[in-house]
């Protein structure tokens, strides 16, 4: 530019310096932001190229070309300059944020703790495999139950004391004769109404009674029972059913035996109790639930012949067969969901 016209303000050499100045600065810029700062300081009004084309205005007429061409192109290189700057800081950092983003699709994802099955819940299933595997069907029916199903097609006197309102929870308005299931046993009535006979059917689920929260007992609880109704069916047939069932839950050498009781739904009525060879503090006898013969009300309810048809009924609780096999000494471990009780039994997903 030495060819250049000469002016007191607007000279070659300030407009090199002025250049020199802005691309130093722009090349110094790492991020967007510091090019922008560079743009507004080299660029804008105020900056050294912004007042050497101001002074355009003191340049002789015959010099204005000369002058207007000199600061024109050192305005042009400065754009093309922050242009290409910008060009490539906007490539860098879209690299950089895919970068960050990226995610390896062959590396193995990591692994959370999940959640797992409840024991209560693995042994129902066990049990009712052992029925399927039988040849008996699963039922299953509301835990809000009507009064009818829960009590008088099961033969319950109505001043039996468990309708009391001490021992089964009704929903008000009593009237309407809503209870909370105390048993499964209301869906064997429902069975009898809407399957029909030949009948052998096994109906676990949850019950409701107003016991206390304590080490042996629960006011939700967990029961599995049994109901078959078919030509011919005697006590024997119970028992095998019963022994077979022990067998496969608690050892070969299991068995059960009856002791005479009354239920108002089963006539005879026997106890079960339980032989269980690998009981923690030895083999014993313990109680394990109740059974017998279906009583003939309860099949004329249902609307079978009693003449022609008989049938057994039995009912135990899951959490007190858990405890026997597992020598669990507090039911409420099995209520209060504290992942360290069931971690115990292989924390099955």
């Amino acid at each position: 530019m030495s060819d250049a016209p000469e002016n007191p303000d607007i000279s070659p050499e300030a407009v090199d310096a002025a250049v020199d100045a802005a691309l130093a600065a722009i090349a110094a810029a790492g991020d967007t932001a510091a090019l922008k700062a560079a743009r507004s300081a080299h660029t804008a009004e105020g900056s050294a190229l912004a007042r050497l084309n101001a002074r355009m205005r003191d340049v002789a007429p015959a010099d204005k070309a000369a002058f207007g061409k000199l600061v024109g192109q050192a305005r042009g290189r400065v754009n093309q300059a922050l242009a290409a700057r910008e060009e490539e800081l906007a490539a860098a950092e879209t690299a950089a944020k895919l970068e960050a983003e990226r995610i390896d699709i062959t590396a193995v994802a990591p692994r959370g703790r999940v959640g797992a099955r409840h024991p209560i819940s693995l042994l129902q299933e066990e049990i009712a495999q052992i029925f399927v595997g039988m040849g008996w069907e699963i039922a299953e029916g509301p835990e809000l139950e009507h009064e009818w199903y829960n009590f008088d097609a099961l033969n319950f006197d109505e001043d039996h004391p468990a309708r009391q309102m001490q021992d089964t929870f009704f929903i008000e308005p009593v009237d309407r004769h809503l209870v909370m299931r105390t048993h499964t046993s209301p869906v064997q009535v429902r069975s009898m109404l809407e399957r029909e006979v030949p009948l052998y059917v096994l109906c676990p689920g949850r019950a409701y009674r107003t016991d206390e929260f304590d080490a042996t007992h629960l006011p939700a609880f967990t029961q599995f029972e049994g109901i078959v109704v078919d030509k011919g069916i005697t006590m024997a047939h119970l028992k095998g059913t019963l022994d077979h069932a022990a067998k496969v839950l608690f050892g070969p050498e299991a068995k059960t035996r009856f002791r005479a009781n009354y239920f108002p739904f089963t006539e005879p009525s026997a106890e079960l109790d339980l032989w269980h060879p690998t009981f923690a503090g030895g083999a014993r006898w313990i109680e394990w639930g109740g059974c017998g013969m279906i009583n003939p009300n309860v099949l004329r309810a249902a609307g079978i012949d009693p003449e022609e048809y008989s049938g057994f009924a039995f009912g135990m609780g899951v959490e007190r067969t858990l405890m026997f096999r597992s020598d669990v000494q507090d039911m409420r471990d099995m209520a209060e969901g504290d992942v360290r009780f069931s971690e115990q039994f292989g924390m099955v997903v």
